[in-house]
């Protein structure tokens, strides 16, 4: 198959005007195909002499097409590509007849059957090329058309779309044509679904699930449409544009292989987000910034959309952005900046800092393969960092001017950073160029250290020393002890306002207790501590009076770790000191997810892991008692599950399973029953009648997820082998139950008996992404890499892969970070 490439877009955008898509689809056809009747509406500019171009397909069968009414040869299709020859300019109507092929993996057409009720649903994900596997088009962002679509679906069944629907009869549903959008852009959701509807500003508003998860989704619907309405009202308030479209559904779909996608009028979420079980206010604040970061995408890439995919950034950076700020503003999630920073900056940290890190804003993006490896934490957590500063910068009122300005100037069409900055040069005197060329066009992170200066009569003055090339404007926070309090608290002096780079050196009174850079996060920086205030962290971090402050501390020291100046062994040591009293369940969850995933699993050696894991488990146990009148629920919740996860010995927890509680609660839901199962088959604890056991108990989607992990997690090797054939060999698993298959499977426990496999793995993932495509590819760089395997042999094997192998984009972006970030490993533990 041929990826499109930006220099055959440009041309093609040259050539062509595309005017309507007219796209039936047929899903009463069988299991493994549907049929697609494309009729594309079309005109090549004047000016042009004969000419060719194409249009992409990726059919089972590609039955018949018809140019102007003449036959095309099937036998033409080349590829994903039919070429259309001859073209002469004027009025075109191409039509496509062809049977398309479902998928399992989340891309295209994704058919999934839930085994509660066996009941089929259908949705499509189109990006960033997949709409290849659902209808023949033009397919590339700037060739904008108005679709208009048919479904023919079994007579049960309710079918959504980007704007509303209508029941012909005879299962037969049609859609209200759409305004001009992408053709990633178009969308289906097709199934028996459960739906909440309701209206707000005179716009039917949907929430829609499978039947089996209705009661969930029911106790959750006032949430969950009251995020909704209040982000909407808001969007409303800042921005000029009304909302563009004529309905606003959101459908939580099965197997999805993101958080969530910006289809117009049609959102679909993983249905993950419909809680089947307990869960903390931190996961649902997380649900609704994603519910906010989508609806922003309605402006942002839906009715303003990336003229090609170097710009992705315009999309991303903006919705993450925008889904941040205005959750705190509109809904009681008033600590999302906290969130962001424990959660997402460090993705984008880490990024950042690999061979794999580009621009926020790359100069060129090649082709479609390309483009999507940029989906990453630089185009989303560094863009809405950038963003962040760039609100500090210009001020909030000319930043949502000039967005104002690019919205009126490129409504339902597409535009550039060129375009964008344009737009908000236009309400400022700043030099918004250099601002980008200096935040979007570099790669890296800098880093800020601090140097104090005692001078005459105690008063010091502060000088900061500047790695890295960006100006950045940031807050010093000035922190005394407080004498009166017996529990260690840090008191805030002031905070001081300070341009960096700077020549000046800033006076800062007598010398603080703590001195702390980027106090509020408000720019993306690493930043490093003058000794003084190191020491005063030692003792006094839980002291600091702010989630947010703590947060940039808590990232501060998890850079240093990463960059071998801080021992595994003292974070852990912090952490034991200071977690106990941690309020902020995002904090929580962020150390505890740093100490166990990598400082444990990865940074310490194996013989080192015992005592790091009873590290951690003493930590959480403190966590526990310190819960135990109830106050704190979802802090209790966060303990138990890593409680569970560092477990050294089977006996508390099989105890916990076999009485279906844990003493003072929380009661055992699904999600902690499959976890306690897991950590027991890790242990060995547990054995196959078990696991059916409990898939009887539970036999939902979610379940089935749970047994193959634990199924993969035995330390038997013939579990182990039955694994690798299911993940590697045969080609039935789905994308979700592949991941889950291949988190069972590695293990450092285990490391003697899957040793043979890691010599293994390289050679089988190339294949398998050969055969299965990018969205496994993913998946089996993510979650089936041995990341336990920190030597410099597993190290050898990759980089051997690379030069002599030739894995596809999606697998070899994948490898290329495992790879750095296991040299990363062998650094910190002074092995490399």
């Amino acid at each position: 198959m041929s990826v499109l490439t930006r220099d055959e877009a440009q041309t093609r955008a040259q050539l062509l005007d595309v005017h309507r898509y007219r796209v039936d689809l047929d899903l009463t056809t069988g299991d493994d195909t549907f049929d697609s009747r494309t009729r594309i509406s079309f005109t090549v500019r004047e000016g042009q002499d004969r000419t060719d171009t194409f249009v992409e397909l990726k059919p089972a069968e590609l039955r018949s097409a018809t140019l102007d009414g003449q036959p095309l040869d099937p036998g033409g299709l080349d590829g994903n590509r039919l070429p259309l020859k001859n073209l002469t300019p004027g009025e075109h109507e191409l039509s496509v007849d062809s049977a398309m092929r479902y998928s399992r993996t989340g891309e295209g057409m994704h058919r999934f059957t839930d085994p509660t009720d066996g009941e089929t649903y259908l949705y499509t994900q189109l990006f960033l090329d997949d709409v290849q596997r659902v209808y023949a088009a033009f397919d590339q962002p700037d060739l904008k058309a108005v679709f208009e679509l048919t479904v023919k679906a079994p007579e049960n069944w309710t079918v959504l779309a980007n704007s509303t629907t209508r029941h012909l009869g005879d299962g037969l549903w049609e859609a209200a044509p759409t305004p001009l959008i992408s053709t990633y852009l178009l969308a289906v959701a097709a199934g028996p679904w459960h739906s909440v509807r309701t209206e707000h500003r005179g716009l039917p508003f949907g929430l829609h699930c499978r039947r089996s998860l209705a009661p969930h989704l029911d106790a959750d619907a006032d949430e969950i449409l009251d995020v909704t309405r209040a982000c909407f009202d808001r969007y409303h308030e800042k921005f000029d544009e009304p909302y563009p479209f004529d309905s606003y559904d959101q459908a939580f779909v099965p197997e999805f292989n993101a958080g969530a996608m910006e289809n117009p009028g049609l959102v679909t979420f993983r249905d993950e987000f419909v809680f089947r079980s307990a869960v903390t206010d931190t996961e649902r604040q997380t649900r609704a910034m994603v519910i906010a970061h989508e609806m922003a995408h309605m402006w942002f890439g839906d009715l303003v959309t990336l003229r090609w995919w170097d710009d992705i950034w315009l999309n991303e950076s903006f919705a993450e952005y925008m889904g941040y700020q205005t959750l705190t503003e509109a809904t009681r999630f008033t600590d999302t900046w906290t969130d962001f920073g424990v959660v997402r900056k460090g993705w984008g940290y880490d990024a950042d800092q690999r061979p794999s890190t580009h621009p926020v804003a790359p100069d060129a993006v090649d082709d479609t393969a390309s483009a999507l490896l940029n989906f990453d934490g630089i185009s989303y957590a560094k863009g809405a960092s950038a963003l962040r500063q760039l609100v500090a910068w210009l001020g909030e009122k000319d930043f949502l001017a000039g967005i104002n300005n690019h919205f009126s100037r490129h409504r339902f069409g597409n535009a550039t950073l060129a375009d964008f900055i344009d737009s908000l040069a236009a309400a400022t005197d700043r030099d918004v160029p250099a601002w980008a060329d200096a935040w979007l066009r570099t790669t890296g992170v800098d880093t800020l250290t601090p140097r104090v200066t005692s001078g005459e009569n105690g008063v010091c003055t502060l000088t900061v020393d500047h790695a890295g090339s960006r100006p950045h404007r940031i807050a010093v926070g000035l922190y005394d002890r407080d004498h009166a309090d017996e529990g260690g608290h840090l008191a805030l002096r002031t905070r001081l306002d300070l341009d960096v780079p700077g020549t000046d050196a800033l006076p800062i009174g007598k010398r603080p207790a703590l001195l702390l850079l980027n106090d509020g996060d408000l720019t993306y920086a690493k930043v490093r501590f003058d000794p003084e205030s190191f020491e005063t962290l030692r003792t006094g971090l839980s002291g600091l009076p702010e989630p947010l402050t703590r947060a940039v501390v808590w990232n501060a020291l998890r850079d240093a770790v990463r960059d071998g100046e801080l021992p595994p062994a003292a974070y852990l040591d912090t952490a034991r000191a200071h977690l106990p009293r941690e309020t902020d369940l995002a904090l929580v969850q962020g150390v505890l997810g740093f100490a166990t995933g990598q400082i444990t699993d990865r940074y310490l050696s194996a013989d080192a892991r015992p005592v790091a894991l009873s590290t951690v488990g003493s930590l959480c146990r403190d966590l526990i008692r310190r819960t135990e009148d109830g106050s704190h629920p979802g802090l209790r919740l966060i303990a138990v599950r890593h409680y569970i996860d560092v477990a050294a010995q089977p006996d508390t927890i099989a105890a916990w399973l076999a009485d279906g509680t844990v003493p003072g609660g929380p009661e055992l839901d699904p999600e902690l029953r499959w976890r306690v199962l897991g950590r027991l088959a890790v242990l060995g604890a547990t054995d196959e009648a078990a696991i059916a056991a409990e898939l009887e108990r539970d036999p939902s989607a979610t379940g089935q997820e749970g047994a193959a992990r634990c199924r993969a997690a035995l330390p038997e090797p013939e579990a182990k082998a039955r694994a690798w054939e299911a993940m590697f060999s045969g080609d039935d698993l789905s994308n979700y139950l592949f991941t889950a298959t291949a988190q069972g499977f590695w293990q450092p426990e285990q490391a003697d008996l899957v040793r043979p496999y890691v010599a293994r793995y390289y050679d089988d993932a190339v294949a398998l992404a050969e055969r299965r495509g990018p969205a496994i590819a993913d998946a089996a760089g993510r979650w089936a890499f041995p990341t336990h395997a920190v030597d410099t042999e597993t190290l050898r094997l990759g980089e051997r892969c690379l030069d002599e192998a030739e894995p596809i984009p999606a697998l070899r972006r994948k490898l290329v970070d495992q790879l750095d970030d296991l040299a990363r490993a062998l650094r910190v533990r002074g092995e490399a």
